[in-house]
This record gives structure tokens, C-alpha cells and sequence, in this order.
């Protein structure tokens, strides 16, 4: 493909280069915008199921701590069979095997309405069908995400990663309000059951794709030994170790919203399923909002990642104290974009990092650490929610959020040889990375 740069003629096509800082330059792609329009539709359905979940969960139980159990439930699988899921996604034909994925999701909704519906639900059906859709997960997280690059090529990858998040909470902001809705005016049954209907739109959207346009990565052969050999890769890259690591701690203690925003809601604010509903879409327009400006930027840093995250945590823990429900409901805009900046960042920095062959394992470990966390987080934050307040549960995981990107920041900045260097003059930058003096270089040498 021409770059375009020696010629003075008009019109002419776009480029990768002027591609790359449009906002919406991907979708000029027919197979990724057929997926798009598909996935809009159905992650609306599976943010409507989210919010009804969480707030059946908290109905059948009275307790948070069962909300954390059920989140954990569902990306237990993730952490305990998540890099079978990659070896399957390098080895097999994505679309075929989303097709199965995405039927199967469909099905799990369609058992949930038709028990809550009937009357007969328990939670421990709940449990069951959360663990059951955590299972299908493993398989279709990683598929997804690497059948993007197969769509739109690696010239309009960075873009497409920034978009899935913005159809994602687009999604996020129409589904919650929906489904309180439902849930207050026909109960939860009726959210679970369009959900399990909205799959028809991603099924459809696969279906229609031209697999001759399509960039199909070398799949893997089978051949034993092949998650050792994913991992020996992520471990000899440092690239994709340390935006993993932190991933992994971000995802584990500071992404456990539905514990802390239903317990906000029901317990400090006194409140009912409409406003946890408001909650998390107000969460969600700030998430656009950073997913879009993600999709601006042709390039990602790794200090972009680990300042994002840094704030984030901050941020988590002025909410935490913020004296006001309206205060409380205002912090979690930035709460949104900040925590989308840096998912967007670290996914797409490892995408990009990744031979195309080994892809689809390197992003089954990464959604791995960051999703497959969840059921150590998740209990853990529901019971120090139970145990010592709303309040404690949030501030608590800001804390971890802000101090792991504080240590990954300075391990990321020791291995590119900078240092932190601190000037207290005005008019210069107080705190900035510098590079290391050849004596400090020389001194660390000697002590090592």
C-alpha cells in the first residue's frame, strides 16, 4: 500500500498514516464493521445481564459478599484454564470457533430467564450458569480479541482495539439504564431474556463476513508443549511482562465495581436498583469518552499506561471518601476514562508487542491476570465491603491500584535505564525520568 508521501495530486486515498489519526478509521473496513454493529447490540444485552445479576444476587442474599462470589464464579475459569483458551485461538479458525462461542453465550441467558421467569430461581443456579458463561469465556476472550487483527490488519489495529472498547461501554451506558428499568417495572427475568436474544446480532454479523478480505494469522500446529511455550515467550520479552503484571493487579483488586457500586447504592446512599443502574452508565460515559480519545493516538507508551494507572487508583480513593452522593456519582467519569485509558493502552502495547503466531496465548494471559483475578479480588473486596463498609472496601483497592503502578513505573523505568530525578527550582519540571549517569550506570554495575 502507497504511503502517500511524494504526491502532491488530490484526491487521494487514505493512507495509513492519516488512517491512523482518524477516530473512526477502522471502520472503512466492511468485515470489522459488520462485527462491530454486532457486538454493540449484544454487549448491550450482557450489561443489562450484568446489572440484573448483581442486584438478583444482592435481592436472593442480602450480601455483597455473594455479589463478589458470583463475579468470581464467572472468571474463575479464566484463571484456572485461560491459557487453553489461547492454544485453541492460535490453533483453530477464530470465526468458526466464535460462532460456536457466541451461540453457547446465548444459551446460558436464555436458562437464566426462563428460571427467574418461572419463579424457580436460587442462587445457586446463578452460581452454576455464571461459571458455565465463565467457561465459554476462556475459549471466546482470547478468539475475539485476536480475530480484530485478522479483520483490520496491524496497520488499523491500535484503532479497532480503541473502538471494541467504545462499542463495549457504549454498550455499558445503554444497558445499565435498561435494565433497571426492567428491574424495577418487570423484574430481572425479562433483562436476562434479551439478553440471551441479542446474541442473534453477533451470530449474523459472523456470518456475513467475506473470510477472502479477511488477514488470517499462521495457526499453530498441534504440537505438545505449547503453553510452556507461551510463557517462555512472554518471559523473555519484558515488554509484555510488566504491562501484564500490572494488568494483573489492576484487574484483580481495582476493577471490583459491581461489589462497591451496589453497595454504595443499597447501603451509604440508601438507594434502589435505578440508581445503581445510573451509577455505572455515568462510569461508562466517561469510559467512551477515553476509549475514543484512545483511538485518536497512533501510539502507545508505556508511561501513558502507568501514569493512567496511577491515577486511576487516585482517583478511587478520593470517591472513597467523597462526602456527597453527587460527588460520589461525578468521580466515577474520570473513574471511567482513566481505567479505559489504561486497558486500551496495556491491551493494545501487547497486542502489538506479540508475534502474530503467539497472539492468541500472550492475550489469553493477559486476559488471564486481568479478568482471571477476579476471584481472588472479588471475595476478598466483597468481604472487606461486608466487613468493614462500602467506604473501606473502595479505598482499599485505589490504594493497591496506585502503589502497583508506582513499583511496575520505577521497575519499567530502572530496565530502560532511567532514574527519577527530583528538582525542587522554579520554573522546572519537579519530578521527571531522566536517563542514568554513566557513573550511576557504573556504580550499579559494581554492586550487582
Amino acid at each position: 500500500m502507497s504511503t502517500g508521501h511524494g504526491a502532491a495530486s488530490a484526491p487521494a486515498p487514505a493512507t495509513p498514516e492519516s488512517a491512523k489519526t482518524s477516530m473512526f478509521s477502522s471502520l472503512r473496513i466492511r468485515n470489522y464493521r459488520l462485527f462491530a454493529m454486532g457486538q454493540v447490540v449484544s454487549n448491550t444485552g450482557t450489561w443489562m445481564q450484568r446489572i440484573a445479576q448483581d442486584w438478583l444476587v444482592l435481592s436472593l442474599t442480602g450480601s455483597a459478599t455473594a455479589v463478589g462470589v458470583t463475579t468470581a464464579l464467572q472468571f474463575l475459569p479464566m484463571l484456572l484454564f485461560g491459557l487453553y483458551g489461547g492454544v485453541l485461538a492460535d490453533r483453530c479458525n477464530k470465526r468458526r470457533l466464535l460462532l460456536a462461542t457466541q451461540a453457547s453465550m446465548a444459551l446460558t441467558g436464555l436458562v437464566l430467564a426462563a428460571l427467574t421467569l418461572s419463579g424457580q430461581v436460587h442462587v445457586l443456579h446463578v452460581y452454576a450458569l455464571a461459571f458455565v458463561l465463565g467457561m465459554i469465556t476462556v475459549v471466546d476472550n482470547p478468539t475475539r480479541q485476536t480475530f480484530v487483527s485478522e479483520m483490520v490488519g496491524p496497520d488499523q489495529l491500535r484503532n479497532a482495539v480503541s473502538l471494541n472498547s467504545a462499542n463495549f461501554q457504549s454498550a455499558r451506558l445503554i444497558g445499565p439504564a435498561i435494565a433497571g428499568v426492567l428491574i424495577t417495572a418487570v423484574g430481572s427475568g425479562w433483562a436476562f431474556l434479551l439478553n440471551g436474544l441479542s446474541f442473534a446480532a453477533p451470530l449474523a454479523g459472523l456470518l456475513m463476513i467475506r473470510t477472502g478480505e479477511l488477514h488470517p494469522a499462521e495457526r499453530a500446529p498441534r504440537a505438545k508443549g505449547q503453553l510452556r511455550e507461551g510463557l517462555r515467550y512472554v518471559g523473555n520479552h519484558p515488554e509484555l511482562v510488566w504491562p501484564i503484571v500490572l494488568v494483573g493487579f489492576i484487574g484483580t483488586f481495582g476493577f471490583n465495581f459491581p461489589i462497591w457500586l451496589s453497595a454504595f447504592t443499597d447501603r451509604v446512599f440508601q438507594e434502589g436498583a435505578g440508581t445503581y443502574g445510573l451509577l455505572n452508565s455515568l462510569m461508562a460515559a466517561g469510559s467512551v469518552a477515553g476509549a475514543l480519545l484512545a483511538a485518536r493516538r497512533s501510539h502507545t507508551r508505556l508511561r501513558l499506561m502507568v501514569g493512567a494507572a496511577g491515577l486511576f487508583g487516585l482517583l478511587e480513593i478520593v470517591a472513597a471518601v467523597s462526602p456527597s452522593f453527587w460527588l460520589f456519582a461525578a468521580l466515577l467519569v474520570p473513574i471511567g476514562a482513566v481505567g479505559l485509558t489504561f486497558n486500551v493502552t496495556a491491551n493494545s502495547t501487547v497486542q502489538l508487542a506479540s508475534d502474530p503466531a503467539m497472539r492468541g496465548r500472550v492475550m489469553s494471559l493477559f486476559m488471564m491476570v486481568f479478568v482471571g483475578g477476579t476471584p481472588i479480588g472479588g471475595p476478598l473486596m466483597g468481604w472487606i465491603t461486608d466487613t468493614f463498609g462500602a467506604r473501606v472496601g473502595f479505598l482499599s483497592g485505589g490504594v493497591i491500584a496506585a502503589v502497583s503502578a508506582l513499583l511496575v513505573g520505577l521497575i519499567l523505568a530502572r530496565a530502560s535505564g532511567l532514574r527519577l530525578n527530583v528538582d525542587l527550582r522554579r520554573g522546572r519540571r519537579q519530578l521527571a525520568f531522566v536517563p542514568r549517569e554513566p557513573a550511576d550506570r557504573k556504580r550499579l554495575t559494581t554492586t550487582a
